[in-house]
């Protein structure tokens, strides 16, 4: 059964108890499907569930969300797949049904995690570090951030890169170069998602622009590999480790070390880089 996924009006108070079907407020689904408020919040700003709301803003989940919602954690618990996965996961399946947002750039996505959460710029300006200025520029799509600001953004969204590739692209074995799923951060470094949906790993072709570089460190869960197919790469993890690779060399790392890197070369480099679990 294909469950579509769209907004709904507000309901009364009354409603939660005498309409004609039962639904929950989220501590009572938090409870059944054995997972936080927080994170449920987290699963609605994917677009997994998007509750019914009381005229008081109470969220109200229906049996089928709850239904959706213990899919979903099964899939993460079995499968170990992230919440992006999951989602595309199940839109495959014809489980659920979310609203295409592939047009939207990063910024423009941050910005709807942040009305959904009731947040001003100022709060999360300081829950992340960066100013209130940038965040504002890069909500309306006159600013690109880079990779590790974004990730610092998306990890206080409970989110991650990967859920900001093109999503226009249906799941399919075998990927094209024209099908690859792309996400631009800074004008030097573009990411092309090489294969999504039911996976464990996450491939990505990096195409890095000489001088251009993740930024400051950052970290995620996970583990990576990465392989310089041309030019060359320059990689810090932690504080001790620093590497000069070239065409031809590969690396290894855990995600939960911080690290940063760039392109030192006069050519653009290109890497094949690889996420497991699709953490990034």
């Amino acid at each position: 059964m294909t469950v579509k996924v769209s907004r709904r009006k507000n309901l009364s108070s009354a409603s939660a108890t005498h309409g004609p079907e039962r639904l929950l407020r989220i501590s009572e689904v938090a409870r059944q499907v054995g997972i936080s408020s927080s994170a449920l919040r987290a699963w609605e700003s994917l677009g997994l569930v998007i509750p019914q709301r009381t005229q008081s803003k109470y969220r109200l989940y229906s049996i089928e969300d709850v239904r959706i919602l213990q899919r979903a954690i099964f899939l993460r618990r079995a499968r170990g797949l992230n919440p992006a996965a999951i989602v595309h996961v199940l839109k495959r399946q014809g489980v659920v049904s979310v609203p295409a947002e592939s047009v939207l750039s990063p910024g423009q996505r941050f910005r709807r995690l942040r009305q959904k959460r009731n947040l001003s710029l100022v709060q999360v300006a300081k829950a992340t570090g960066v100013s209130v200025g940038f965040l504002s520029a890069l909500e309306r799509g006159q600013m690109r951030a880079s990779v590790a600001t974004l990730t610092r953004i998306a990890r206080f969204y409970r989110t991650n890169l990967v859920s900001f590739f093109d999503d226009s692209k249906k799941n399919s074995r075998l990927v094209p170069p024209a099908d690859r799923r792309v996400l631009e951060t800074t004008k030097g470094v573009r990411m092309e998602l090489l294969a999504w949906g039911n996976k464990a790993m996450e491939p990505h072709l990096f195409r890095i622009k000489p001088g251009s570089g993740s930024g400051e460190p950052y970290t995620h869960e996970g583990e990576e590999f990465l392989h310089v197919i041309r030019g060359s790469f320059e990689i810090w993890i932690g504080t001790e480790e620093h590497y000069k690779l070239k065409a031809g060399d590969s690396l290894y790392f855990e995600s939960s070390t911080p690290h940063r890197w760039r392109n030192p070369g006069s050519s653009e480099s290109w890497l094949l880089w690889i996420n497991t679990p699709p953490t990034f």
